[in-house]
């Protein structure tokens, strides 16, 4: 099922979607669901960092290295 969104950009953003869709050969919307994608799992990974960042320092898990020592 698909939902149908209007949005409004500003003259520059629009301007270089356009450039960018034609460029690359892909769609305005294609780019677009694209990007939004990629932002909500950001933020869904960020959110769980900050959930989980101060009981993994109480288990010595600091760097990126140091979780991956951890599950190898």
């Amino acid at each position: 099922m698909r939902t149908v969104m209007s949005i409004s950009l500003p003259k520059k953003i629009s301007s270089e979607l356009d450039e960018f869709a034609h460029a690359t050969g892909r769609t305005k919307s294609d780019i677009v669901k694209e990007s939004i994608s990629a932002f909500l799992w950001e933020s869904k990974f960020k959110g769980a960092r900050k959930k989980l960042g101060a009981r993994a320092k109480k288990l010595g898990l600091v760097t990126d290295d140091d979780v991956f020592k951890a599950v190898s």
